[in-house]
């Protein structure tokens, strides 16, 4: 079947002083040559990543659309390794609308969202790993963020996968020698050398799990939740944190009842803060439904801010919260040290001798700098951003199976199974792998990972 035409908008929605129009495929630039007007001839005349100016024009009935600049790409030498022609036209929403309308009643379809890079996979010129690592930069919220991007895009991550998956292919080769010749002398398959072979790569994979969580976090942001009793200074807390008064706060018991949610930029750490409803017994069903909600987010988080209050000592509420926070990175933050001292820093040592205590005064800002940089070493462990290779969740769960898999051939390498069980998982291991970069996936998954582009990527 003959290939389409692809053509969407390629900046924003809404006004901006230029806006791009973006077609690519064969007929490309017949098209451009149906709809753009220039002293410099056609645009299938024109050489590859050069520009001119023109107009584009209302085909049938010569009607000037709008000025605009005709920037070509030839084949292969281009995004998508088609033909792409970009118009760039100005910025406003009826003008661009008004091209696009043009350019499709010309030939072109309008393109899927993510289709030019689904395109630029599907060509070769990017694997699946950097295809979804252009989606991460530009949707980066971090600087940190669009390093890590940055790296997988210029195939740090795809590197790795790609020398796992030809040790485990070397590996599978001499296993199939090994079931086919079982009678040869074959010294490179001795079971203990093949069990240190397989132990190697699945140390290897390790490692990038290990960093792959790291990265998860730098990628989609630590899932952080303000907890403690009433009146504490939760929702003050989070005020202060995001820079501006985002929540409610009086000195009534039970005035936050839902969760509020805002996310920050500490020290380029993408910081999810929800700020929940004090927990406490209560009769009101309102406040109960706020508290119930509070308690389920204390499962699901990352990182928990137990917020305490120095002019009140420990009591039979802050126990039962601290009791729900037992398996979760805690800091426990002290607050209104500036006035009270009914709860000390040396209490909280006795009474949670393994948790971080940080004495803060939110209406002082004392401490903040001390929380901040505990936040950061609570979620990183001094982990460096520019070792990180890994950061998207889907190829975290493809190295855990591959992991598992891996893990299955070391058993029955152990227990002396035959070669064929052994090479079975060691094949399942390099599918595995095989999903992170493409060279195994099915078309649906591809749909559904180029699905959460914009529009003209």
């Amino acid at each position: 079947m003959k290939k389409t035409t692809i053509a969407a908008i390629a900046t924003a929605v809404g006004v901006g002083g230029i806006g791009i129009v973006r077609l690519s495929g064969p007929e490309a630039l017949a098209i451009g040559d149906l709809v753009f007007r220039s002293r410099g001839g056609k645009i299938s005349e024109q050489p590859g990543y050069t520009a001119r100016y023109g107009t584009v024009i209302e085909v049938a009935t010569g009607k000037i659309i709008d000025e605009a600049i005709a920037l070509l790409m030839r084949a292969p030498a281009s995004y998508t390794r088609e033909d792409v022609l970009e118009l760039q036209c100005h910025g406003g929403p009826v003008a661009l609308s008004a091209v696009l309308k043009e350019v499709l009643a010309a030939g072109a379809v309008l393109a899927q969202p993510g289709e030019f890079t689904q395109r630029a996979f599907l060509n070769g010129r990017l694997d699946l790993a950097q295809a979804e690592a252009v989606c991460d930069v530009i949707r980066a919220s971090t600087e940190a963020n669009l390093a890590l991007a940055g790296r997988q895009l210029q195939g740090k991550l795809s590197q790795q996968v790609k020398s796992l998956r030809e040790q485990l292919l070397s590996l599978e080769a001499q296993l199939e020698v090994g079931i086919d010749f079982p009678d040869e002398d074959l010294p490179e398959l001795e079971r203990l050398g093949l069990k240190q072979r397989l132990a190697e790569i699945s140390q290897q994979i390790e490692r990038l799990l290990a960093e792959g969580e790291q990265g998860r976090i730098w990628r989609e942001g630590l899932a952080t939740v303000i907890a403690g009793k009433p009146n504490v200074g939760k929702s003050s807390l989070l005020n202060l944190l995001v820079g501006h008064k985002r929540a409610l706060v009086t000195d009534i018991p039970g005035t936050t009842r839902d969760v509020i949610e805002e996310t920050i930029n500490l020290a380029g750490l993408p910081l999810r803060l929800l700020d929940t409803a004090g927990i406490r017994k209560t009769d009101d069903v309102v406040e109960q439904l706020g508290v119930n909600t509070a308690k389920e987010q204390l499962k699901a988080a990352e990182l928990v801010l137990l917020v305490l209050d120095a002019e009140r000592p420990w009591e039979d509420e802050d126990q039962l919260i601290y009791s729900l926070c037992s398996n979760k990175k805690t800091l426990l933050l002290l607050n209104k040290i500036d006035v009270g001292r009914k709860l000390t820093p040396a209490d909280l040592e006795q009474l949670c001798p393994q948790e971080q205590i940080i004495p803060i005064s939110v209406k002082t800002k004392q401490g903040l700098d001390k929380l901040e940089e505990a936040i950061v070493q609570s979620a990183f462990g001094g982990q460096q951003l520019e070792h990180v290779s890994v950061s998207n969740r889907r190829h975290l769960e493809a190295l855990k199976r591959g992991q598992t898999a891996l893990k299955e051939a070391i058993e029955a390498a152990t227990a002396g199974f035959s070669y064929d069980i052994i090479s079975t998982d060691v094949r399942a291991a390099r599918l595995e792998l095989g999903k992170i970069t493409g060279e195994t996936m099915t078309e649906e998954l591809l749909d559904r990972i180029f699905a959460d582009f914009c529009l003209g990527k």
